[in-house]
C-alpha cells in the first residue's frame, strides 16, 4: 500500500504548488481553523459552482465534487488545489458544489453534478447515510463514485481516506504517554460520520485496557454536532463543572474542536496543563502545539489524499474497475460491507517535529511560531 518513493517526490512538487496558492482564502472556521464541519452557513447551491480553468482533454472528460462544506481551511487550501492540479495533468475539467452543511442539498448536488456530465461523482458526505440515495442514482446512471475521506456504506464506491482508526490510536498513544491515569474527558466528532466511531475505536486500543483495570475513568464522553469546536467547547465547560475541573486528560478527534476545549481550558486557567488531542494539521492547530496548549496534532497531508483522489477519478472516468486502481485493499466496513479502499498514514506531529510541516510547506515558521516565547520550542528559535 506504502508509495514512499512516489509519494516524497510528489509531496515535493505539491509544496510548490500549494505555496503558490497560499493566498487562498482559507474559509471562516468557528475558531482557530476547524478540522471538519465547521460552518452553519448556507449558499444557493441550486447549480453547484463551477471551475473552468482546466480544459477537457481528448475524451473530454468531466469529474464533479460534491464538498459536503468548502467554507474551511482544509478543503480549499489542501485537498482541492491537489485534485485539480492532477485531473487538470490528465485532461478533465472540474466542476463542484457546496452542500454548506446540508445532507438534503447535497443530494441534490449530485443530481445536478450528474446533469453536467460528469463521468465520476467524487463525494465528501455530509451525512453518510442520507447521501445513499445519491450513490444509488449515480451507479444506476453507471456514472463511478468515489467516497472521498468519509465513509459510505455503498460497496461500488471507492472509499479513500488516511487510517482513521490508526489516527484515534496515535492520539492515544502520544496522550497515554504522557497521562495514563485519572479522569479523562473523549470529544468525538459528528454522530453521523463513520470516522468519528473509528477515531474511538483506535483510541480503545490504547486506553481500553487501563479503562477496564480502574487506572482511567472517562468522566464525559460526547458526541459534537457537526464537529463545531463551538460545541465542543460547551461541552468541555460542562465536563469542567460537572467534575469540578478535575481532569487530567482530553482525546479530542480533530483541530477544530480541540481550538474549542483549548478555549473551555483557557478560560480555568487549565491550557497548557490539561494535554489535548488533535488531527488534521490545521495552522491554529500546530502554533498550539508549539505554544504547548495542544499536545498532538494527527497531520493527514490531505495534498497526497486529493492527488490519489485526482488520479483514481481518472481511472474510473476511463474506464478502470474498482480493482484496478494502484493499491487499493478490502476493507470490512462496519455496516457490513466489502469495501475496496486506499488507506493512507498519518503522522503525528508534536513539540518535537514541528519542522515536518513547515519543510513540508503546511504552515510558515512565522505562524507556526506566532506567541511562543523565544526557545521554548527548537524551530521557534
Amino acid at each position: 500500500m506504502k508509495r514512499r518513493n512516489y509519494l516524497i517526490a510528489l509531496l515535493a512538487v505539491l509544496a510548490m504548488f500549494v505555496a503558490a496558492c497560499g493566498d487562498a482564502d482559507e474559509g471562516s472556521d468557528t475558531t482557530e481553523g476547524g478540522g471538519t464541519d465547521t460552518t452553519e452557513g448556507s449558499t444557493d447551491t441550486t447549480e453547484p459552482m463551477t471551475d473552468t480553468t482546466g480544459g477537457g482533454g481528448d475524451d473530454d472528460l468531466v469529474i464533479g465534487f460534491s464538498w459536503n462544506n468548502f467554507n474551511e481551511e482544509r478543503w480549499s487550501k489542501f485537498d482541492e488545489p491537489a485534485f485539480v492540479a492532477a485531473i487538470e495533468a490528465g485532461g478533465a475539467s472540474y466542476i463542484k458544489a457546496d452542500a454548506a452543511s446540508s445532507a438534503e442539498q447535497q443530494l441534490t448536488d449530485v443530481e445536478n453534478l450528474i446533469s453536467q456530465g460528469a463521468d465520476v461523482i467524487v463525494i465528501l458526505a455530509q451525512d453518510t447515510q442520507a447521501i445513499l440515495p445519491a450513490v444509488e442514482s449515480a451507479a444506476s446512471q453507471g456514472i463511478p463514485v468515489i467516497a472521498y475521506d468519509r465513509l459510505i456504506e455503498d460497496e461500488r464506491a471507492l472509499y479513500l481516506t488516511f487510517d482513521n482508526i490508526g489516527v484515534g490510536r496515535i492520539m492515544a498513544e502520544v496522550l497515554f504517554e504522557q497521562v495514563s491515569e485519572g479522569n479523562f474527558a473523549i470529544i468525538k466528532g459528528n454522530g453521523s460520520d463513520a470516522n468519528s466511531d473509528f477515531l474511538r475505536a483506535g483510541m480503545e486500543e490504547v486506553i481500553g485496557e487501563a479503562v477496564t483495570a480502574g487506572d482511567i475513568t472517562i468522566v464525559c464522553e460526547e458526541y459534537t454536532d457537526d464537529w463545531l469546536a463551538e460545541v465542543a467547547q460547551e461541552t468541555m465547560e460542562q465536563c469542567l463543572t460537572q467534575n469540578n475541573n478535575d481532569i487530567q486528560a482530553a482525546l479530542v478527534e480533530n483541530d477544530g474542536m480541540a481550538g474549542g476545549v483549548v478555549a473551555a481550558l483557557a478560560a480555568q486557567g487549565l491550557d497548557g496543563e490539561i494535554p489535548v488531542t488533535g488531527q488534521d494539521g490545521d495552522a491554529a492547530a500546530l502554533n498550539r502545539v508549539a505554544l504547548g496548549t495542544q499536545l498532538v496534532s494527527v497531520w493527514k497531508d490531505a495534498r497526497i489524499l486529493g492527488q490519489i483522489a485526482g488520479e483514481a477519478a481518472l481511472a474510473l472516468a476511463g474506464g478502470a474497475a474498482l480493482t484496478d486502481i494502484p493499491d487499493v485493499i478490502e476493507f470490512e466496513s462496519p455496516g457490513g460491507n466489502t469495501m475496496v479502499t486506499i488507506l493512507l498514514d498519518p503522522t503525528p506531529i508534536t513539540m518535537d517535529n514541528l519542522n515536518l510541516v513547515v519543510d513540508g510547506g503546511v504552515i510558515s515558521q512565522e505562524d507556526l511560531c506566532q506567541g511562543v516565547a523565544a526557545g521554548a520550542v527548537e524551530i521557534c528559535g
